[in-house]
């Protein structure tokens, strides 16, 4: 058991910093908020409208104006504004206070569960906590016997109890955790809806260690042309490599349940928000967290090399997809308010690559059919991914009128399609076709390798208007799906609907 005594002591003795060593910023105070949230007796979640409804004051413009004492601060990150002494009660009760607030509305929420599911482990976690609150309270005082307590009540629990209280304990701070991700968002936006706090608005952070606050600092501090920012902003290269790790043990599903948590805690600061529907997202929350309590947070069997290759996948679906496009938009966006000038349309400063199932120097695993394996699966979710954006841009592209001489040529080489008019559509559909073969060959292939009786999903009732991908090839290069929606961005440029291509397209 002196395993699971340690850990229980660290949890629950974790403690606050003294008032002398206290973190002097709002970012910076976040780790001290989340302790004493933690720790902090807890009310029924009952009282959470009015709670959010009375911390709803305390917006950024007043912490920045206690920062300042009335001025306004520098551009400079959040970590490293200066804070007078004497403020740091009141940035305590302002900054913290919306952070505390869904702290302890998590907190309260896994509680429940816990008593409903496990009555014991409810109350042995409640009794480490007040233990632990008990010595945060008083941490220097000699005669204090909450830690002494503590160790007697864990030397007193059975394995199975322990478990239970490490698995709420593990839980609570990972609610926390979940808090703080929405929180650090909160403090960067309301900063922003500052007035006077700068003077050009974009849609990427302020502060230092982002684009823009660096773009900022090179003009104004450093003089720097800006020519030569756009012209390293467009030439510089990132490739991002995704690498199997066989120590982490968190699974996937556990850090997408978490993240909706960060999301709907941002969903509930909506003021537009119904009663009904602030109703439905607590219960989406307590959903969240029944079900977090209900599964195994870690991977008890290693991961085989296909599977290490489905996370992957997995990460760019469910993230990189939508969050590289967005951010793009976002830098050129950017680059139009304080450089003056758009980032050209094919602009890619970040690539990815994989090691995942070819690193055949180390993993004894990655033999040359586990390779193919994983590149034809690889090739697969490509092909479903551009084929659900295709459908998109097919259904906002039904444009009769006004196309480029090239566009025109390029709709009159697809020789079966009954799109005569609509030529943008003529010629997505020839690559929705395309990219539904490559679809069918990818399976097709995978069933071989396999060599088993197992049944992909088919793509012919979903896309049954498609008939006739039998008759088209493959993609097999970038450039024969990167040249056509050149061709179509082109011409929507050229015939006066930049508007139309500056979106999905």
């Amino acid at each position: 058991m002196r395993f699971n005594i340690s850990l229980l002591l660290a949890v629950a003795a974790s403690l606050p910093p003294s008032a002398s060593a206290r973190p002097s910023t709002p970012l910076a105070s976040l780790a001290a908020a989340s302790k004493r949230a933690f720790i902090s007796k807890t009310k029924s979640d009952d009282s959470a409208p009015s709670t959010a409804a009375a911390i709803a004051a305390a917006t950024a413009k007043d912490v920045i104006q206690l920062l300042s004492g009335g001025d306004t601060l520098e551009s400079q990150p959040l970590s490293q504004a200066p804070v007078p002494p004497d403020l740091d009660r009141n940035l305590d009760a302002i900054a913290d206070a919306p952070l505390i607030a869904d702290i302890e509305l998590l907190s309260n929420m896994l509680a429940e569960v816990v008593k409903k599911e496990n009555p014991v482990v409810y109350d042995l976690y409640t009794r480490f906590r007040q233990h632990g609150m008990d010595r945060a309270a008083n941490p220097d005082d000699p005669e204090q016997i909450s830690f002494e307590e503590m160790k007697k009540l864990a030397v007193d629990i059975s394995p199975r109890d322990g478990l239970g209280v490490m698995k709420t304990f593990s839980i609570a701070l990972n609610l926390v955790n979940a808090a703080e991700v929405h929180h650090r968002m909160r403090l960067v936006r309301e900063n922003e809806k500052v007035e006077g706090m700068m003077e050009h608005i974009g849609p990427l952070p302020m502060v230092e260690d982002s684009i823009r606050g660096t773009m900022e600092l090179l003009l104004e501090e450093d003089g720097v042309d800006p020519e030569k920012i756009f012209e390293r902003l467009t030439t510089q290269k990132c490739e991002i490599v995704l690498t199997a790790h066989p120590t982490e043990v968190n699974r996937k599903t556990i850090l997408r349940k978490y993240r909706n948590i960060s999301e709907l805690l941002a969903y509930l600061e909506r003021p537009d928000l119904h009663p009904f529907e602030r109703a439905e997202s607590l219960n989406q929350l307590r959903g969240i967290i029944a079900a977090i309590w209900g599964s195994d947070e870690i991977r008890r069997v290693k991961p085989t090399v296909q599977k290490e290759a489905a996370g992957g996948n997995a990460v760019i679906e469910s993230v990189l997809w939508d969050a590289v496009p967005s951010y793009l938009r976002k830098l050129d966006a950017q680059c139009r308010v304080t450089l003056g000038r758009k980032l050209p349309v094919d602009t890619a400063p970040i690539k990815f690559a994989s090691w995942i199932g070819g690193d055949r120097d180390g993993n004894p695993n990655c033999t040359p059919e586990v390779t193919l394996e994983v590149v034809t699966h690889q090739r697969l979710r490509a092909a479903k991914l551009f084929l659900n954006e295709l459908n998109e841009l097919y259904s906002e592209l039904a444009m009769s009128s006004r196309f480029s001489k090239e566009l025109v040529e390029l709709a009159a080489s697809v020789e079966e399609s009954d799109d005569n008019i609509e030529r943008y559509r003529r010629v997505l559909g020839h690559l929705r076709k395309r990219l539904v073969r490559t679809v069918k060959d990818c399976e097709a292939k995978l069933h071989h390798i396999n060599d088993s009786a197992v049944q992909f999903t088919s793509l012919e009732h979903a896309f049954g208007a498609l008939a006739g991908w039998e008759d088209v090839e493959p993609i097999v290069k970038a450039q024969e799906l990167l040249a056509p929606l050149r061709i179509i961005y082109n011409s929507l440029v050229e015939t006066g609907f930049e508007l139309v291509a500056d979106g999905h397209v």
